[in-house]
This record gives C-alpha cells, sequence and structure tokens, in this order.
C-alpha cells in the first residue's frame, strides 16, 4: 500500500499543484489520451487543482469507446450463429452497434462468454474442438500483444477453430489526427504510460518536432498526472517541444522489444475506422497474411464491416476533445450507464462515464433540468 499512496499523498498533490501555479503565466490546452488518465482526472478533482485558464481536454483513450459501431454489428453477427462461441471482454457487452449489442444477443440465446485474456479462448477452442470459438481483439498497443501471443499459441496447436475479430488500433496516427484538425485546441498531450510501456516513446518525437508540441509520457495516479502537467506546462512556458517520459519507473524509450516483436509478425499497420472519428490512415492493426486464417471477418461475413451511421451521441466531438459530457443534451437524462447511447457512457473508461460516477451533481442538475419538479439526491 505504501507504493501506491505515496502516489496519492495529498500534501504532495498540493505542492505540484502549487509548481504548476508557480510556472503557469497563461492560458494552456493540454490533452490526456487515456481513459484511464480521463478517469484519474475526474475522480480526484486534477482539473480544479489547476491555474484558471489551464483546460484540460479529453482524448480518445478508451478503446472500447473507439471501436466503431459497424464492428460491434459484425460481432453481434457472428455472435449470433449456432457454430460459434463468441468471446469478448465484459466491457464490450453492452456497447451498442448501429443494432443490437452482445449482452442483447446473448440474451437471445447466443453463445457469448466473457473471458479475462485472448488465451483464455485459446483453451476454450482447444477443450471445444467442435465448436467454432471467436475472440473480439479490441484495444490500442497495449492489448494487442496479448492478441499476438493467443494467435501464435494457436499456430503452435494447429488449432483450426479459433478466430478473431480484429479492432486494435493505435495511438499515434490519432494524436495527428487530432492535431491536423483546423480546429484543434490542444498545446499539449499527455500520453498513455501503459501504451508507451509496449511500444516505447520514440514514434512520438516526431510527432512533436512535426507539430512543435510537447508530450509528456504519464502514469495514471494523482501525483503522475500532476507531475506530467508540471513538465507540460513547463515546456509550453518554455516554448520547447520535446517528449519528456513522467513513467520512467514502467516506461523506456524504446519499449517492451519482445511485445513488440510479436505484434510486428502477427500484424500488418492498415487504415482503421474509429467510432465517431472516421477513417484514420494507418491507424490500425490487421492479421497479416501468414496468420489470415484465424479472420473471423473472412470466414463467417459476407463482406467488410459495415460502417456506423451518424446518430444521436456526441461521441465523435468528445473523442476528439471538441466537447465534454455535460455539453450532451442527453448526458444524465436519456443517456446514464442503465441506458446509454454511445459507448462513452457504457465503457469503463469512457469519458461520460467518468463524468456521470465522479461528479453526480452535474448529471443530477441536467436531469433537474429535463425533468422539472425533480429534487436532486
Amino acid at each position: 500500500m505504501k507504493y501506491v499512496d505515496e502516489w496519492r499523498e495529498p500534501a504532495k498533490a498540493r505542492r505540484y499543484a502549487e509548481a504548476i501555479a508557480r510556472v503557469t503565466t497563461r492560458p494552456w490546452t493540454i490533452m490526456e489520451i487515456c481513459g484511464g488518465q480521463t478517469h484519474s482526472i475526474v475522480r480526484y478533482g486534477i482539473d480544479r487543482l489547476l491555474p484558471e485558464g489551464v483546460t484540460l481536454l479529453h482524448g480518445p483513450g478508451c478503446p472500447v469507446c473507439v471501436t466503431p459501431a459497424g464492428v460491434i454489428d459484425a460481432a453481434v453477427a457472428i455472435a449470433a450463429r449456432p457454430d460459434v462461441t463468441f468471446c469478448s471482454f465484459g466491457d464490450m457487452l453492452r456497447v451498442p452497434g448501429d443494432g443490437d449489442s452482445l449482452l442483447a444477443a446473448k440474451a437471445r440465446g447466443a453463445d457469448v462468454r466473457i473471458v479475462y485474456s485472448p488465451l483464455d479462448a485459446v483453451a476454450l477452442a482447444r477443450a471445444r474442438p467442435e465448436r467454432a470459438v471467436v475472440f473480439f481483439a479490441i484495444g490500442f498497443e497495449t492489448t494487442a500483444p496479448a492478441t499476438a501471443m493467443a494467435v501464435l499459441q494457436a499456430e503452435r496447436e494447429q488449432l483450426d477453430n479459433f478466430f478473431l475479430l480484429v479492432s486494435h488500433v493505435l495511438v499515434p496516427p490519432a494524436i495527428e489526427t487530432i492535431l491536423g484538425d483546423p480546429g484543434n485546441l490542444v498545446q499539449g498531450f499527455l500520453a498513455a504510460g501503459h501504451v508507451c510501456t509496449v511500444m516505447g516513446y520514440a514514434e512520438y518525437e516526431p510527432i512533436a518536432r512535426r507539430f512543435n508540441i510537447p508530450i509528456v509520457v504519464t502514469g495514471f495516479e494523482p501525483i503522475d498526472l500532476l507531475q506530467g502537467l508540471y513538465l507540460c506546462i513547463r515546456q509550453l512556458e518554455a516554448g520547447a517541444a520535446v517528449v519528456e517520459n513522467q513513467y520512467s519507473r514502467v516506461v523506456r524509450r524504446e519499449g517492451n522489444v519482445l511485445a513488440r516483436e510479436a505484434l510486428a509478425k502477427v500484424f500488418t499497420v492498415q487504415a482503421q475506422q474509429w467510432r465517431g472519428m472516421g477513417e484514420i490512415a494507418a491507424s490500425g492493426l490487421g492479421l497479416a497474411p501468414a496468420y489470415k486464417r484465424f479472420d473471423a471477418l473472412e470466414r463467417f461475413a459476407s463482406g467488410p464491416a459495415p460502417r456506423e451511421r451518424p446518430g444521436e451521441c456526441i461521441a465523435g466531438e468528445l473523442l476528439r476533445g471538441r466537447k465534454k459530457p455535460c455539453d450532451c443534451p442527453a448526458f444524465g437524462t436519456r443517456c446514464t450507464p442503465e441506458h446509454p447511447l454511445g459507448a462513452t457512457m457504457v465503457s469503463s473508461e469512457g469519458v461520460c462515464a467518468a463524468y456521470f460516477r465522479y461528479r453526480p451533481r452535474q448529471a443530477a442538475e441536467r436531469a433537474d433540468g429535463a425533468n422539472p419538479g425533480r429534487g436532486a439526491p
């Protein structure tokens, strides 16, 4: 507990907040790129410790949130097949596509199972050779190595009933897309520590140079984030634009070499659809030709996953940092964790879920405005 507590120590947090105030002379806008960072910021009120004029924007850092609706629709269609056992992480089950969710498919009798690792799906395929076992492979570079290892294990065991529905995405192209937006407001980034644990941070250095923007790799505890914000604002005030590593107790510049080698072997980089953001070039991972036999879309679907259609959820604006949850007219009223309109409210790392859970007064005020006469809890 002592190790965790030292990264949550209130007195240390106040000292960093005071240090940030001392170095800040003008307004700055900084985006954290990870949903875990977003939840820590909202939970611990880190944004409320900052000087007036320093604005934190929340980026596309939730892997569940950026999985496009069309891929979820394809997952539901595959799961509905009588010969398929469909495996997924639990937070994907309630995420709506343009149609149903996997949870709705399960309620209708589909064999949908929650797993904690892609290797659980490999074990299930081994135990049930008469069934096609499909694993829903989502997430950033953090979870992709485990998917690669599952493929390599299935290959070693010569399993012909194990398949993947792949929707892995890459962080750097998303950062470049945000920075290339004509309406971009972001002046500095907090990069995700767990992604950089796998990939390192060398690939962020050309982005910092090209866009003249500081990028600081941080962890997820309050002190991590405050240290990262201090380093980022210090660079902004000095006119610097380099990559700094606050999370040095975990992250190395080269990342995890073995994990990167597994990714390079099993996957190829390709264009990818992002929920609310459209297609981003070179931002996704697809199975390499040598491993295409594991591709569930090629095995079970008649064509590519359908593209998402616009809906009421403003996820695209949220994921680009253009708006915050309380800017959405449905937040806290027609969109709640029990009845979500979109993935940003469903996911445990979604920005709407963070605000609903940790800023209940805002949600209650929104609900009261939509339901006059109802008292706030």
